[in-house]
């Protein structure tokens, strides 16, 4: 198994309230499968993500990675894993490659296979060589994304974390970088954790999918499994129509809670 959770609990105090961001959230991740988790925000897929990336400690349960606790090998995980986040991080007055280039070095890959490995990547999700020598600040937000996500398949790790990774892309962009995690999924048989509240997105990237609202698992199976399930209820519903029955959420509603929360 890739990835396996036993009845995960994580809060949060905020002043005199307990705020339960995971409850009991079990799951289990076959190896080269890409796995949807999908939700509003605030939902708990992010929390889900950090603990799975040995960034935040679980309150209860447990979790495992490639049989490795996240909490107690959490250094044998960490180089199993790669995450890309909303929230890109990088040294901004740097450019594209000079970021790579130091990520490549802290995971020991030498510069000359590392520049190679850049150029394969950067050409496959369409970021111009031209702009490598840039500095980032003066990249837009969607392009800070796809390098971002460019750094995280440099190593080909064995388990990919996505926490909404074609946020703030153009519609162009976002089908070039589906294009690179389904790529790497079949190609490199990589595992895939994604986070997303795009059901097109889901829909067309994941063999499984689990729906979690406030926190726990409301549903989950293949995207096909829950349409049929849907269909007594609906005449023919979409993966949309599955998300809105199960959190009572539209579509339009989670885009803008997304925005207010960016």
């Amino acid at each position: 198994m890739a990835l396996e959770s036993n009845q995960i609990v994580k809060y949060f105090q905020k002043k005199n309230e307990t705020a339960w961001a995971l409850k009991r959230v079990n799951l289990q991740i076959s190896q080269g499968e890409i796995f949807g988790l999908l939700g509003p925000n605030g939902s708990g897929k992010s929390t889900f993500i950090r603990i799975a990336s040995t960034l935040l400690i679980p309150d209860e349960g447990t979790m495992s990675v490639f049989g490795l606790d996240v909490v107690k090998q959490a250094k044998q995980v960490q180089r199993l894993i790669n995450r890309v986040s909303v929230e890109a991080s990088f040294f901004r007055m740097l450019s594209p490659m000079e970021n790579l280039l130091f990520s490549s070095g802290i995971y020991g890959l030498p510069k000359k296979a590392a520049i190679q490995r850049i150029n394969e990547i950067i050409d496959l999700i369409g970021l111009e060589r031209k702009r490598m020598h840039d500095r980032i600040k003066d990249f837009s937000r969607g392009m800070q994304q796809k390098v971002a996500i460019a750094r995280a398949f440099l190593t080909n790790p064995p388990l990919m974390l996505l926490d909404e990774p074609t946020t703030g892309l153009d519609p162009r962009a976002k089908r070039e970088v589906q294009q690179l995690v389904s790529d790497m999924n079949t190609k490199h048989g990589m595992t895939i954790l994604l986070t997303t509240h795009d059901m097109d997105e889901a829909e067309r990237l994941c063999n499984r999918v689990a729906i979690i609202h406030k926190g726990e698992i409301v549903v989950s199976g293949t995207p096909d499994q829950l349409i049929q399930i849907q269909e007594s209820k609906t005449p023919n519903p979409t993966l949309e129509d599955v998300f809105m029955a199960y959190t009572g959420l539209t579509f339009s509603q989670v885009e803008t809670e997304e925005e207010v929360a960016v």
